[in-house]
């Protein structure tokens, strides 16, 4: 008998049906109150969970007395309640490989988007501004060999640093819990404290999950010891920086400008401050949006769930000790 799944993100017919082959799927819109409550009887009899967005909590959890796996499409997990999913013995899946080159592209292209005033002078040759040569005041600033700082040094950060090394002679720092032998041998990456970090770099990237310790890890205090000539990129979770910091160093002149793909709050507001500044570029959270790493993590995640529904969890999982 195939065990029942509960499915809350469109996939493309193929993974569907390879989905199918293996699970006995209802496919519902979301995860608000509404759909909770219309698909009760499914949720009682789920072993499985499948998608992204939307909040898995306890009271999520008490639903779903035969959860057995949860399978995110997403590398990031600050949606789930991971406690509540280790006291439930349920496992869950995530997506962490097949973004990484991606996610580094869009940090990359932040850097030099805000650096070299892309879509600000886009939009100002658009609005058919351009009459003569510019002049100083549009000027940019240099990326290749500069310092980028790295917050954050796991898969992406990686990617990144190769970029920087290789492509732009950049030289790179990097703060993480630990030293990474691989990053300094092959990048001649300097591992650093946050302070000299911030000090030290022309643009500071932050690749970080969101967690206790992270939430608001760039506040006004550390803005401050950055240069007024550095450039601020967040592709990681938009709270790891308080935005409310980050627009009052903005418009003070602390920093030269931001990259952001990432927000507080998401979609960002229109009235946020950030949307009127000419100093940042603002991204609708695209880091992995491309066709081809969508659908590579749609697919990761439909395995991620048939391995673990059948006890294999070897690979992806963020809490194997769920299982003890």
């Amino acid at each position: 008998m195939k065990p029942s799944v509960i499915l809350y993100k469109s996939l493309p017919d193929d993974l569907r049906a390879r989905l199918d082959e293996h699970c006995a799927v209802t496919e519902i819109n979301d995860l608000s109150p509404e759909s909770q409550q219309q698909y009760a009887d499914a949720l009682q009899q789920a072993e499985g969970l499948l998608g992204s967005g939307g909040k898995v909590n306890g009271d999520l959890l008490a639903k779903m007395p035969k959860l057995r796996v949860c399978s995110s499409v997403s590398v990031g997990y600050d949606n789930f309640d991971v406690d509540a999913l280790n006291q439930r013995h349920v496992v869950l899946m995530h997506t962490p490989t097949v973004l990484t080159e991606t996610v580094a592209d869009t940090m990359m292209a932040l850097v030099l988007s805000s650096a070299r005033r892309v879509t600000e002078l886009d939009a100002w040759v658009k609005a058919g501004k351009w009459q003569q040569s510019i002049g100083p005041d549009l000027f940019g600033i240099d990326v290749h060999h500069k310092t980028l700082g790295i917050l954050g040094m796991g898969r992406i950060g990686m990617a990144l640093a190769q970029r920087a090394h290789f492509g732009f002679g950049m030289k790179v720092l990097y703060n993480a819990r630990r030293e990474h032998e691989e990053a300094q041998t092959r990048f001649d990456a300097q591992r650093c404290d946050l302070e000299t970090l911030l000090k030290e770099s022309d643009f500071v990237c932050i690749s970080l999950p969101l967690t206790e310790q992270t939430h608001h890890m760039i506040g006004a205090e550390q803005l401050k010891l950055m240069k007024s000539s550095a450039v601020l990129i967040n592709a990681g979770r938009g709270p790891v920086v308080d935005e409310n910091a980050l627009i009052a160093a903005l418009q003070n002149g602390t920093i030269h400008a931001a990259g952001l793909d990432v927000f507080e709050q998401e979609p960002v507001s229109p009235d946020s401050p950030l949307l009127k500044l000419p100093n940042v570029v603002t991204l609708p959270h695209i880091g992995s949006a491309t066709h081809e790493t969508r659908y590579g993590m749609m697919q990761d995640a439909v395995e991620n769930l048939i391995a673990a529904l059948s006890g294999n969890v070897e690979k992806n999982c963020v809490n194997p000790q769920a299982l003890k």
